[in-house]
């Protein structure tokens, strides 16, 4: 299908268009993903890539550049939230940066490519514009090294509940019930309220730099963490919440003997 616009005596195809902004999406969607290790299902990111083919209504609805500029920022921040889903603030706002720091990235590589070599094939661009996005993938590796403690996990509880969360390898997290020996993951007591019901917790002792008291503990059926079963942990609810960026729980240093 074609679209041709006479005031600039310009053709556009569509149907090439709709299919190469859908691919740029997920490619940035994708560049997200691996960056800050968000877990995300595939599926959720072509339903986000999708939604933002909206972004082509804008070709041919006169709109001013204010309001073309507001329009984008929001189909940005709706996208990031369907392909990652929101947890707070922090997290979401990063998800956007992302978005528009891969997209500024990926945007000028192409528009240098297109002036220095005019007309460019777009099945070359394509091609090119993953190893951009994996060269800077690369170049923010080592200021990214903290993501390697990022670990997706699932808690199942004995009524079949799960919660599916972001939890973040704590080295200094060795808290352990003395009685049965069971190491303690925490997690922050609103991820479990209203929820989980919570039948019949255990009171741990703890000691930290400035705090000491009994820690409300519940036991689950199982976690599964690195497509490993593991049933010899206990869930400790704690009252503040983890000021890492989308962690939604601390895993005990003693999981890195079983996975």
């Amino acid at each position: 299908m074609i679209y041709n616009h006479i005031g600039d005596n310009m053709i556009i195809y569509i149907d090439l268009l709709i299919i190469i902004n859908f691919l740029f999406d997920l490619l940035l969607l994708l560049t997200i993903n691996v960056a800050l290790k968000r877990y995300t299902r595939i599926y959720r990111l072509i339903l986000a890539s999708l939604f933002g083919e909206l972004t082509l209504l804008s070709l041919f609805i006169p709109i001013s550049s204010i309001l073309l500029t507001i329009l984008k920022m929001i189909m940005g921040l709706i996208m990031v939230l369907i392909a990652f889903g929101y947890k707070n603030m922090k997290y979401t706002l990063y998800n956007v940066i992302y978005l528009y720091m891969t997209s500024v990235i990926l945007g000028g590589f192409v528009y240098y490519l297109n002036i220095e070599f005019k007309e460019i094939n777009y099945l070359i661009l394509l091609l090119i514009a993953p190893v951009i996005l994996y060269v800077f993938i690369k170049s923010i590796k080592g200021l990214k090294e903290i993501k390697n403690y990022y670990y997706p996990i699932k808690i199942r509880f004995n009524d079949n509940l799960e919660l599916n969360l972001t939890a973040f390898l704590d080295t200094g997290n060795k808290l352990t019930d003395p009685i049965t020996n069971k190491p303690i993951i925490l997690i922050n007591k609103k991820k479990i309220k209203g929820c989980i019901q919570i039948r019949s917790p255990m009171y741990v002792p703890y000691n930290s730099l400035n705090h000491h008291g009994l820690l409300e503990c519940i036991k689950p059926k199982y976690i599964m963490i690195e497509n490993k079963k593991l049933t010899n942990y206990l869930i400790g609810l704690s009252e503040e919440s983890f000021k890492l960026n989308g962690i939604d729980c601390l895993l005990n240093y003693k999981i890195l003997e079983d996975i």
